[in-house]
């Protein structure tokens, strides 16, 4: 069997940690050869989230780290790929806007070599899908496409939190940001992996029950001026 590192960051999720573990726990993929283990980064959550996973400290399906003081999504996808032991790696956010059941139709392309890196489309539609804020939607498009322009890629959705990879092409890259701009810093720098190693990129359509900002989404507009510097600064420099 294969291994499957599932990294989660986690800050202030009380609402949905517990229910987000339970669901990729029971997702199946030994008929892919896969066996699953979930890497969680708590980035020092201060309500009653590290109360909720102490409840699985003794799971040996899950490795835990925690943060001494909040950095930022990147500084927790750093961690958690550092940490993680598998063959291949995907990113799970700690919330439910993604559903951990589609993770067969990502790591497929990986087991039939059709595929070194697989990205989740929202915008791929070919299920139901929740409707979303109409700037959310644009910004996300506006940005994928900058990120496209600057790459010379043609994804539908460079900001999907589903990113899956072999391990030895993340532990290839050098990431340096602490928040969400770590989203546009890994296509720029799997970009110039692909430019020099040929490696193939797919995506395929998943689901999206996003989350209003009433329900706890932490991304705003800062955020998407942030990812916009991101998408110049590492596509426009060698590193």
């Amino acid at each position: 069997m294969k291994l499957l590192s599932i990294v989660i960051p986690v800050f202030n999720e009380e609402q949905f940690v517990e229910q987000l573990i339970n669901q990729v726990l029971q997702v199946d993929l030994s008929e892919l050869g896969f066996e699953k283990e979930l890497v969680i980064v708590d980035d020092h959550s201060i309500d009653h989230t590290p109360l909720i996973l102490a409840k699985y400290r003794s799971n040996p399906a899950i490795v835990f780290c925690r943060h001494e003081k909040n950095s930022g999504k990147g500084a927790a996808l750093r961690t958690g790929f550092a940490n993680a032991n598998g063959d291949v790696v995907l990113i799970q956010d700690a919330d439910l806007e993604y559903n951990p059941q589609e993770y067969a139709k990502m790591l497929t392309l990986i087991v039939e070599d059709k595929a070194d890196v697989v990205y989740g489309s929202r915008f791929l539609f070919r299920d139901p899908r929740r409707i979303m804020s109409f700037s959310h939607y644009l910004g996300n498009k506006f940005l994928t496409f900058c990120s496209n322009v600057f790459c010379n890629l043609n994804f539908t959705d460079m900001e999907t939190c589903y990113k899956l990879f072999r391990s030895d092409i993340i532990k290839k890259l050098t990431l340096q940001e602490n928040s969400f701009g770590i989203e546009p810093e890994i296509t720029a720098k799997l970009a110039k992996l692909v430019k020099k190693h040929g490696y193939r990129i797919y995506e395929v359509s998943i689901s999206y029950n996003g989350r209003t900002y009433q329900e706890g989404k932490k991304i705003g507009v800062k955020d998407g001026i942030r990812a916009l510097y991101c998408i110049l600064k590492y596509n426009l420099i060698s590193r």
